[in-house]
């Protein structure tokens, strides 16, 4: 038996400028947050002020009613909270080996995957309207679908509806960072990496090339600016023969 799954990488618009910010104080009472801390994020949420650099100039203050404020030590986290609350009851225990969905999410990209479309197509829309809830709308244009199995036959690059919304299909799609295709090939991804470092190697080749650097100062170069890119990451990757061969 071969298994063919499907998947959607879906990045959220304009996230942090659009979230409710009625829902920070929601998500708070929900995980039981303290009613000191709690009082005190609502401070620096009531009549917050912004104001927009253009040409050197300032505008006039403005109120914001939306969104989180953009470099606060808080928004990230305070987002997380909302976004988790919207999600966690669409989320079950246990993985996509022992169930037909699930959601794997990271500030706002999330990454929905299912053993089949129709199982995909009910939860993309239960994650949108719950999104939308807390005044969040998924982007379609960056938004990706993918099919991808071990049996070349089954892996389509078609795009597809829900909800009367057409998403791209596509064959790979970068996720965190992690090139992911329909192949589920590690070898791509550890040919990224190579030539990652192969170009950092060349901003960095008048070092590398100089007389005056010694050898132990280039050895130190190389382990700290190549090797890192290169092996970000490799604990995780699956090694065969063939990409014994690429490293």
């Amino acid at each position: 038996m071969i298994l063919t799954f499907t998947s959607f990488s879906l990045i959220l618009k304009k996230a942090f400028d659009s979230i409710n910010q009625k829902k920070f104080l929601e998500s708070l009472v929900s995980f039981v947050i303290p009613k000191k801390i709690e009082r005190l994020v609502k401070m620096t949420l009531e009549g917050a002020l912004a104001k927009v650099t253009v040409d050197w100039k300032i505008s006039t203050p403005f109120g914001l009613s939306i969104g989180v404020r953009q470099g606060g030590g808080l928004s990230a986290t305070l987002f997380d909270l909302v976004l988790h609350k919207a999600l966690k009851n669409l989320e079950k225990s246990n993985t996509i080996l022992n169930r037909l969905t699930q959601i794997c999410g990271y500030a706002d990209y999330i990454l929905v995957i299912a053993r089949s479309l129709p199982a995909l197509e009910a939860l993309c829309v239960k994650v949108s309207r719950e999104t939308g809830r807390v005044g969040v709308a998924v982007s379609p244009d960056k938004t990706n679908y993918m099919r991808f199995s071990a049996s070349p036959s089954l892996r389509s690059v078609k795009g597809v509806t829900i909800n009367g919304v057409t998403y791209e299909g596509v064959a790979e799609f970068i996720y965190l960072g992690t090139l992911i295709s329909n192949d589920n090939s590690v070898g791509k991804e550890t040919q990224k990496h190579i030539l990652a470092g192969s170009r950092t190697y060349f901003v960095a080749i008048s070092l590398f090339r100089s007389r005056l650097l010694s050898r132990a100062t280039k050895i130190l170069l190389y382990k700290t600016l190549i090797r890192p890119v290169v092996s970000n990451g490799v604990e995780a990757r699956t090694m065969t023969k063939k990409t014994n061969k690429l490293s």
